[in-house]
């Protein structure tokens, strides 16, 4: 009998404290005039509304699973100085809020909202502008970040943080945002079981979204325009990438995504459209790219001879610079199945294939990886028959480093 009991206790404590939840209302109107009162005089389960105006609240500490909600985006401003939000509680919802103007120090790393050690927080439709860090969640699990838009002005990396950062975190979820300005628009390190859904990392200085050390995550449906460099994908296993857009990174070192000593992931759907390389890969094994579209970039795809069992498979390679390129002649590697713009062969069969293989790489394009200078002579009458002469005895490039099966049409995605 103590066990139905007990329960029973547990329900009935339940209960009263949602009864009991109310409505605080925070404006100059009102008989609480700024939110560090209203959310000292709360209890688990209440609401905080907050009027517009402009509230300086220093360093905003959230300490009790509350919900906060702005009417007309009411702004809370860090005159420069403080960490504005800092949630240090689980079951917290903060919405509808202008965020702007924290501190800037970057041993304290200083945020607009930080998220301490909490989970199931929603931070949502808010605006945050002129932040060292936009959103920072550290220790966190199961938390909302959804529809902000994070605006930054940082001219260097060492003078601004990133626009969501996720350190040591698990099942968050980062969805429909927009970021531009900072260092990295999106950050995720020692982050696992996660998602990153529909946001436009655009602008940003560094990488429009870096991930280290966070295995089994997804990024679906994003688009990383004009950043420094598009997105780094670092030391991390079990990653999904799909159907993302990769846009407008231009630069010497500057890729639309990096892929460093990753294993076990897949790279699907994808358009890498007008980046110095589409895709940029060192030390990746056991790697399914497939389905993606190459348009218009320097390098489509720069494959590194660290790299094995890479499936590179029904893709399109539109306008390329430089289809493929590669370091070594050693190749762990297999083409199949993709359309290449600069093939040549023939289809006497009619069943839709080359009945010659292609190879993607060319020999100019090894030599420009060794000297970087004789790109002056690109489109030149030497270089091109050079190339020819090479495809029909190869001597530099890997000979095995072909598509024995290449479509004669664009392929439909």
């Amino acid at each position: 009998m103590k066990i139905p009991f007990l329960i029973l206790f547990i329900c009935t404590q339940f209960l009263y404290s949602f009864v009991q939840a109310k409505t605080i209302y925070v404006g100059k109107n009102k008989s609480i005039k700024t939110i560090k009162d209203a959310v000292k005089s709360s209890s688990h389960g209440d609401s905080v509304i907050v009027d517009a105006g402009t509230y300086y609240e220093k360093n905003l500490i959230i300490d009790k699973s509350i919900t906060l909600s702005g009417i007309n985006y009411p702004i809370i401003d860090g005159e420069g100085k403080y960490e504005i939000v800092s949630i240090k509680v689980s079951n917290v919802v903060f919405t509808g809020f202008k965020i702007q103007h924290s501190g800037y120090a970057t041993l304290e790393d200083p945020a607009g909202i930080k998220i301490y050690d909490s989970n199931n927080v929603t931070i949502l439709n808010n605006i945050i502008d002129d932040t060292f860090f936009g959103i920072y969640a550290q220790y966190a699990k199961n938390c909302l970040i959804k529809n902000n838009t994070l605006t930054a002005h940082g001219k260097e990396e060492q003078e601004i943080g990133n626009g969501i950062h996720c350190w040591k975190s698990d099942s968050m979820q980062i969805i429909g945002n927009k970021i531009s300005g900072h260092r990295d628009g999106i950050y995720f390190e020692f982050v696992t079981n996660s998602i990153i859904w529909r946001n436009q990392s655009i602008k940003n200085i560094r990488y429009g979204l870096h991930f280290m050390f966070s295995h089994n995550d997804s990024y679906i449906n994003n688009i990383f325009s004009g950043n420094g460099a598009g997105v780094a994908v670092m030391y991390t296993h079990g990653v999904k990438m799909y159907n993302n857009i990769f846009e407008q990174n231009w630069g010497d070192a500057a890729y639309g995504l990096l892929l460093k000593d990753i294993s076990d992931s897949y790279i699907e759907g994808n358009i890498f459209v007008k980046n110095t390389s589409g895709i940029h890969m060192e030390g990746a094994s056991r790697i399914q790219l497939g389905k993606n579209i190459f348009k218009n970039n320097g390098w489509a795809i720069q494959i590194q001879s660290s790299c094995m069992d890479v499936n590179v498979s029904h893709n399109n390679f539109l306008g390329n610079t430089f289809d493929v390129a590669t370091n070594g002649t050693l190749v762990m590697n297999t083409f199949n199945n993709n359309y290449w713009d600069k093939y040549e062969g023939y289809d006497l069969n009619k069943d839709s294939y080359g009945d010659v293989p292609f190879r993607p790489i060319s020999m100019f394009s090894m030599i420009i990886a060794n000297n970087p200078q004789t790109m002056i002579l690109f489109r030149s009458i030497m270089v091109s028959l050079l190339d020819k002469t090479e495809r029909i005895v190869p001597t530099l490039i890997p000979e095995n480093l072909k598509d024995e099966h290449p479509f004669m049409k664009p392929i439909a995605l």
